[in-house]
């Protein structure tokens, strides 16, 4: 289908049909799913979780801890940080 016969079929201009497939500009998503119907299209739109790195196994065991040793264990952690950092410490010059 040519530009011509899809933006007649939509309601509009070939020259917007035309900017949309340039990328010079962002249809909505409603009107991209209005112009892949008319080009006899579903659009299909999905998500699924992301692998951001994190152990949550980790965090239900720290969440399993009373509040003292939650806190005892961060404290250690943010020791070990700055042990382990390159940073001089506070309080030392560069």
């Amino acid at each position: 289908m040519s530009q011509e016969q899809l933006a007649a079929r939509a309601g509009t201009t070939q020259s917007s049909i035309s900017r949309i497939e340039k990328d010079r500009i962002s249809p909505s998503v409603e009107t991209l799913r209005e112009l892949l119907f008319l080009l006899g299209e579903d659009l299909l739109l999905g998500v699924k979780v992301r692998d951001a790195g994190i152990d949550k196994t980790l965090i239900d065991e720290r969440l399993k801890m009373d509040e003292t040793d939650r806190l005892e264990y961060g404290l250690a952690f943010a020791d070990q940080v700055i042990a382990l950092s390159p940073l001089p410490e506070r309080g030392e010059e560069a």
